[in-house]
C-alpha cells in the first residue's frame, strides 16, 4: 500500500507492507488492516509529523477497510475489473468507498490493485494553517494485494 501527495512546496510519498488482507471466495467479501506507524517516507521527519500530527497513530493506530467486491466470479482465469464498495476507517472516521479494482487469478493467486482518492479533511486530520500549503488536500492512495487461499 501506498500514498502520494503533491504539492508545491514538496511531494510526500509513504510506503506501507504492514498490511493484512483477506477475500473470501464464497461471498465476495474482502478486509483490509493497515498500521499506520508503518508507512516508510523517504525522511524521518515526514513520519515523525506524520504519526504524531496528522494521523495520530499512537491514538488511531490502525485503518480498516471492509467491503464486497461487485460480481466478482473467483472461478474466471485471466483478469477482471470490479468495483469494491465498503466502508473505510481511519482516524476514528467512517467512509463509505467505491473502489473500481483489477483483479487477476493466477493459477491459485489472486491479485488485486488499484488506486483511489482520499480527501484528508474528510478523515477530521487537522493541518496547521501555516503548513496548509505544503500538505495536499486529496490523497493518492495505491494498492497491491496478492491472495493465497487459506490451508488448515
Amino acid at each position: 500500500m501506498s500514498f502520494f501527495s503533491y504539492t508545491s512546496v514538496e511531494n510526500i510519498k509513504a510506503e506501507n507492507n504492514q498490511v493484512l488482507g483477506i477475500v473470501d471466495l464464497q461471498t465476495n467479501e474482502i478486509a483490509v488492516s493497515m498500521l499506520m506507524n508503518a508507512f516508510i517516507f523517504e525522511k524521518a521527519l515526514m513520519r515523525e509529523h506524520f504519526n504524531e500530527s496528522y494521523v495520530e497513530s499512537d491514538i488511531y493506530p490502525k485503518a480498516i477497510f471492509e467491503g464486497v467486491i461487485s460480481d466478482f466470479d473467483p472461478t474466471l482465469s485471466g483478469e477482471q475489473t470490479r468495483i469494491i464498495q465498503g466502508n473505510f476507517s481511519m482516524h476514528g472516521v467512517t467512509k463509505q468507498l467505491e473502489i473500481k479494482t483489477k483483479i487477476e487469478r493466477r493459477e491459485r493467486t489472486y491479485i488485486l490493485s488499484g488506486t483511489f482518492e482520499t480527501i484528508v479533511q474528510d478523515y477530521k486530520i487537522k493541518i496547521p494553517p501555516l503548513l496548509a500549503g505544503n500538505i495536499a488536500k486529496t490523497i493518492s492512495v495505491d494498492f497491491r494485494f496478492e491472495c493465497l487461499p487459506y490451508e488448515e
